[in-house]
């Protein structure tokens, strides 16, 4: 569905991305692990059209699409979820949502969706008519999630969606996503610090350091792996 090609991204004299190459199946929840600075929202970054390559190449459904702008990008059906909710706090739950669907023609499927996010979310349709700021902090994290699933994607994207969060709701968010793929066969590219769920959750996935792929291969593979064990899952 979506691979990048012996990708490089560069940020001035800094080289973030030294040659990715990576694929997320259809249907599939494939994560990306790694330490701060690994290259892993370069990543997500690059695939959005957010900064542009220095070499290689991005395809998604047969197309070639590290020469697009991000709108393109997202009408195709690829969206970001960014670090740090990135949410419009002073609009209410609703609105929020909304904007997710800003791109889409077609009224009563965004209004089916909105429907469809208060049932995913209860708590969101308990609370839509309040500004986003007043929300907790899972809360805002579900928000964030609903607001991408809104632009109805083929491939969903997120980053950190555990950050700053309890163990409690680290679960919760995680179970959300895990059942949104599984319900809709919505593919899903994952960042996530916390390896141990993000491993549980995915089918396969990559570790990243220093801006290249050191390990790939399945879940159980790399959980059974030494050097995962001792680096990122703090096993020793």
């Amino acid at each position: 569905m979506l691979r990048l090609e012996n990708i490089v991204v560069r940020y001035g004299a800094v080289e973030a991305a030294k040659g990715i190459s990576l694929e997320v199946k259809a249907g599939s929840i494939t994560t990306l692990i790694g330490a701060n600075g690994a290259g892993k929202s370069t990543c997500l970054r690059a695939i959005s059209g957010l900064v542009p390559l220095t070499k290689g190449e991005i395809w998604f459904e047969d197309r070639r699409i590290d020469r697009l702008k991000p709108d393109k990008i997202v009408g195709m059906g690829i969206t970001q979820v960014p670090e740090g909710k990135r949410l419009f706090l002073n609009m209410s739950v609703s609105d929020n949502l909304l904007t997710g669907a800003f791109l889409r023609k077609d009224a009563a499927g965004v209004q089916r969706d909105l429907a469809r996010m208060y049932d995913y979310f209860p708590a969101l349709a308990r609370a839509r008519s309040r500004p986003a700021s007043r929300l907790s902090g899972g809360e805002q994290q579900m928000l964030a999630i609903g607001r991408g699933l809104m632009s109805n994607p083929r491939l969903l994207m997120l980053d950190e969606p555990s950050l700053g969060l309890s163990p409690i709701l680290t679960e919760e968010v995680a179970s959300i996503v895990e059942t949104i793929s599984a319900s809709e066969g919505l593919s899903v590219l994952l960042i996530e610090q916390n390896a141990s769920v993000a491993l549980r959750l995915a089918s396969n996935g990559y570790v990243l350091e220093t801006g290249k792929v050191v390990m790939e291969g399945s879940s159980e593979e790399l959980q059974g792996n030494d050097h995962v064990r001792k680096a990122y899952l703090g096993i020793a």
